[in-house]
């Protein structure tokens, strides 16, 4: 039997780890081949993105994708960690008005530099940041560019705000109502956090791991969407069987023979006579530009 790969979309409870949520889909799928895209923390829940049998290889080449997030941000205090599990490190009187909270939120809406908390699964020097937060070590961390599309406020008291924020990978919800808190002057913590989307994929189409574990072996197989789905936004190269099988064989196939002409670095979805097979990108040559697969992901 052929081993089970796709992409499966889960919604995150609270106070489970990305890493727990795995362990329980190895088990459902009977399989140690499993990963996931862009960490949930314990807090929070929602979309998680997670990569079954051969589609686990795919998260080192996956395009950068956008998010969106369900925030709670409270404003008054701050904490080590920027969230509301943390320890307080300071309290604030200070009222702000609806009008002052939306202003200073949209101030960071556009192209900005973050700083990566400390309380991150960020690696530096391979340890995690949050590992070394724990030990009460705090290093220097460099700004890093990020985008904030959007952001709608809701008001729900006189300390709490709810956000929706659409931005780009790599963006740090916490941190984001941290600077928020920073720049009003009364300090904020990240209070609550749910992830929507996720690049193309929604929590709309997610399963609880409670739903997955009540469905058959069939049902759970039927659920997993194709890995190529991980690559929507690249172009699609059909290739004749004579070059898939070059293809597959490691060989770069020249545009000038497939009648493409991509730029060189362009990274393209490959299909073969079965369907997607691998992904490729467009390389320069001696003679001339071409596609060369750089990750298989059917083996057929």
């Amino acid at each position: 039997m052929a081993e089970l790969s796709g992409v499966l979309l889960v919604d995150k409870p609270q106070g489970m780890t990305s890493h727990d949520v795995v362990g329980r889909v190895r088990k459902l799928y009977n399989t140690k081949r499993v990963g996931h895209t862009g960490t949930l923390d314990p807090l929070a829940t929602g979309l998680l993105v997670v990569l079954i049998g051969r589609a686990a290889k795919a998260a080192e080449y996956l395009v950068l994708d956008n998010k969106c997030y369900l925030a709670g941000i409270r404003l008054g205090i701050t904490s080590d960690t920027e969230d509301i599990t943390g320890e307080v490190l300071s309290r604030s009187v200070k009222t702000v008005s609806n009008e002052e909270f939306i202003e200073a939120a949209n101030s960071f809406v556009g192209d900005i530099m973050q700083t990566p908390p400390m309380y991150s699964a960020l690696k530096v020097d391979g340890v995690k940041l949050v590992d070394l937060a724990r030990k009460n070590i705090v290093i220097e961390r460099e700004s890093r560019p990020i985008t904030i599309y959007s952001i709608d406020s809701t008001r729900i008291d006189e300390n709490e705000y709810s956000m929706r924020v659409d931005c780009s990978k790599g963006t740090y919800i916490r941190t984001l109502c941290a600077d928020i808190g920073e720049k009003l002057g009364c300090g904020a913590v990240m209070s609550s956090l749910r992830r929507e989307r996720s690049g193309t994929f929604s929590l709309d189409d997610a399963y609880t791991l409670e739903t997955l574990e009540n469905m058959s072996e069939d049902e759970r197989a039927g659920v997993l969407i194709p890995t190529e789905s991980l690559f929507y936004g690249l172009e699609a190269v059909k290739l004749p069987e004579f070059y898939e099988r070059l293809c597959r064989n490691g060989a770069e196939i020249y545009q000038k023979k497939i009648k493409t002409d991509y730029k060189v670095g362009t990274r393209v979805r490959i299909y073969g006579k079965d369907g997607f097979f691998a992904l490729g990108e467009v390389m320069e040559y001696d003679d001339g530009s071409a596609v060369k697969a750089i990750k298989l992901f059917d083996l057929a």
